[in-house]
């Protein structure tokens, strides 16, 4: 007789916090379906459009992802907070939700009460008496946790429902960590506004995250600020943005600007390149030094009076005032253009002061009149000419005499040929820029004209920068501040830094904060702790990370020989790609067409990322190692490491790009080699 299988009972205190959260769902539609409702009464056709796109960027903030879930945890409290806020229990989410009333359902997970939720603990428990963590699966709660905070009895123990969320198999772009936010990563976030934190963090501590958590709570925190100054994301390559691309979205952050440091100078395009011995010295900091004295050398001086005609009187203003003139202009600190534009004006004043002298009673009009004269144009033109930074630099390459006047005892005369183009162009127009020349560009114009100030600016994988980028960027949060990113380990340009106070320094913050992240979430154990194996060759006294992850992780070698490498690799990676998550395949640039004609042979749709581009679509993603900075797959399979090192132009650089190669899996990484594997990894 066939037994009765019985289901099992549904847990009844799961069943509540389910109905709870479809409360919550139903509120939020609510919310929406209001804002899309309101009637815009505004008084003209300007002031309506800016309402209307304000109201649509409040109603897509507020659309529902079916996928997640409105809270992720729960916070019981006592005490002051929960007599100050009217409420004991407080749902903590990616966004507020609110009934009909106004009542909170769910709060922010940047709201300070929420701060809790990441930071209380047994000996300090904010008064917080129980934390709950749910596990969620495609949109619903499939588990909860409880941590009773405020009970003797209980000891601190591992959460599995965040261990599994921070090990969930991932496909497509970088998600958000609201859920699993560590109290060392909290405080970073939510750092006043006014603060600049640089965050040195190893391999998988998460400070890509925690930069971009923190640029969405300044936005939530100090909102009428920095919506109209803007927030600015500044990543190494378009593959990286697009990686990220989608967590300030996830956020309810739609109005971020995510740029590279490249793009961010564009004012030419790039058609030429240097040496590496050019671009490192292009990158110096000496060059805005040189590049300010060629733009202010352009100021002339005063060797005839001024002259000027006005009715049957000729005004006269002799040279050595107009000498004293343009030396108070040049000793004020001012730019270059703002200057110039007030020079007409001054010269005019010592016209009026001459009419005055002689019994006329000139007023402002008659100044202004005086400084749009043609014969004072005229003459404020040849002492203060106008700047186009192009033709500064163009001068500066093409001639061996203005350079060496303008890079006296700054430049060494080998300096100075270094720069010198061997084939100067025939005029600027047909320059032929590099990525250097670019940043410099943008210096000139900086020492012309002020470069506009962002109210705040996440700048990543800091460590690459050269100090003259870095100067680039910092004119562009001159008055607000940024939180700087980046792994000192993992600087892979000739001209990484070795040094964050210096990085600072060049960065125009030279009294920031610097914040060290240790403690590996991303990365496990077994992959870490062989990449390790590098830093004493490449970055002798950094401390080396630590997996705090339970599960060690997966490491494997596939020997194989250069006939049969691609095909080794499709090999690994089909049996990778049986599992969920993604796969990534990092291998040196010159490998890739081969591995992806492999790939397709076994059958393997893949995406292949680049500098300009990413492809978040697929489950197999083929990477130059040049363009892995920063990226994560579940699974990572890196071809042939020695060939990624020697691939750079020196030793520590080729090392270093190879530690960060092999820190990109969150769960296992194969290496498949034919040739010798570096000593220090062998």
């Amino acid at each position: 007789m066939p037994t009765d299988i019985l289901e099992p009972t549904p847990d009844p205190e799961l069943a509540r916090e389910q109905d709870y959260l479809a409360r919550a769902r139903t509120e939020l539609a609510r919310m929406r379906d209001k804002t899309l409702s309101t009637e815009r009464a505004a008084g003209d056709a300007v002031s309506d459009a800016f309402l209307a796109n304000t109201l649509a960027r409040r109603a897509a903030s507020l659309v529902d992802d079916p996928t997640s879930t409105l809270f992720f945890g729960r916070l019981d409290l006592e005490g002051a907070p929960a007599q100050e806020h009217g409420h004991e229990r407080w749902y903590v989410g990616r966004r507020h939700v609110n009934d009909e009333l106004g009542d909170p359902v769910v709060i922010d997970w940047r709201a300070d009460l929420s701060g809790a939720f990441y930071r209380a603990s047994r000996t300090e428990p904010m008064h917080v008496t129980l934390r709950r963590r749910f596990g969620i699966d495609r949109g619903r709660l499939t588990a909860f946790e409880d941590e009773h905070l405020q009970d003797a009895g209980e000891h601190d123990v591992r959460s599995d429902i965040l261990m599994s969320e921070i090990e969930r198999p991932r496909v497509g772009p970088m998600r958000d960590i609201v859920a699993t936010i560590q109290p060392e990563q909290d405080e970073i976030v939510r750092a006043d506004a006014a603060t600049t934190i640089c965050v040195q963090g190893a391999p998988g501590t998460g400070k890509t995250a925690v930069g971009l958590h923190r640029a969405a709570w300044l936005l939530y925190a100090f909102r009428d600020k920095l919506a109209r100054s803007g927030v600015l994301v500044v990543g190494p390559n378009r593959a990286f943005l697009d990686h990220i691309g989608a967590v300030l979205p996830a956020l309810g952050e739609i109005e971020v600007q995510h740029t590279t440091a490249e793009e961010l100078v564009a004012s030419v395009p790039v058609k030429g390149s240097d040496s590496t011995t050019a671009a490192v010295l292009k990158g110096d900091a000496r060059l805005a030094a040189v590049l300010r004295r060629a733009v202010w050398a352009r100021v002339r001086p005063a060797t005839e009076p001024l002259i000027v005609p006005r009715g049957a009187r000729r005004w006269r203003v002799p040279a050595y005032e107009v000498a004293e003139i343009v030396d108070e202009l040049r000793a004020r600190s001012v730019r270059y253009e703002a200057a110039r534009q007030i020079l007409p004006q001054r010269l005019a004043h010592h016209v009026l002061l001459e009419m005055e002298r002689s019994g006329d009673s000139p007023d402002d009009r008659v100044q202004d009149a005086v400084a749009r004269s043609t014969p004072v144009k005229a003459y404020a033109a040849t002492l203060w000419p106008a700047v186009d930074p192009r033709a500064v630099l163009f001068e500066l390459w093409s001639d061996r005499a203005v350079l060496a006047e303008h890079a006296d005892g700054l430049l060494t005369p080998e300096e100075q040929q270094i720069l010198l183009w061997d084939k100067p162009p025939r005029a600027k127009g047909t320059a032929r820029w590099s990525a250097a020349d670019t940043v410099l560009l943008d210096e000139i114009a900086d020492v012309c004209e002020r470069t506009p100030s962002l109210g705040h600016v996440v700048l990543d994988e800091a460590q690459d920068l050269s100090p003259m980028q870095l100067r680039a960027v910092g004119r562009r949060c001159s008055t607000g501040s940024a939180t700087v990113l980046g792994d000192i380990a993992q600087g892979t340009t000739p001209w990484a830094t070795a040094s964050w106070e210096a990085s600072l320094g060049h960065l125009g913050k030279p009294d920031s904060h610097i914040e060290i992240l240790d403690r590996g979430f991303r990365v496990p154990a077994l992959v870490i702790d062989y990449a390790a194996r590098l830093l004493p060759a490449m970055a002798p006294g950094l401390g080396a990370p630590v997996s705090v992850r339970d599960n060690p992780g997966r490491l494997d070698f596939v020997r194989t020989t250069v006939a049969d490498r691609d095909l080794a690799v499709a090999r690994v990676v089909t049996e990778a790609a049986a599992e969920p998550g993604s796969v990534g395949v990092i291998a040196p640039a010159a490998y890739l067409a081969s591995i992806s004609a492999a790939l397709t042979a076994a059958g393997l749709p893949h995406g292949i990322l680049g500098t300009d581009h990413g492809d978040v679509t697929h489950q197999v993603d083929l990477v130059p190692a040049t363009v892995a900075k920063g990226l994560e797959f579940d699974r990572v399979v890196v071809v042939e490491p020695a060939r990624i090192a020697a691939d750079e132009p020196d030793e520590r650089t080729g090392l270093r790009r190879l530690y960060v190669v092999l820190t990109r899996a969150v769960s296992a990484l194969t290496v498949v080699h034919a040739e010798a594997l570096p000593a220090a990894l062998d």
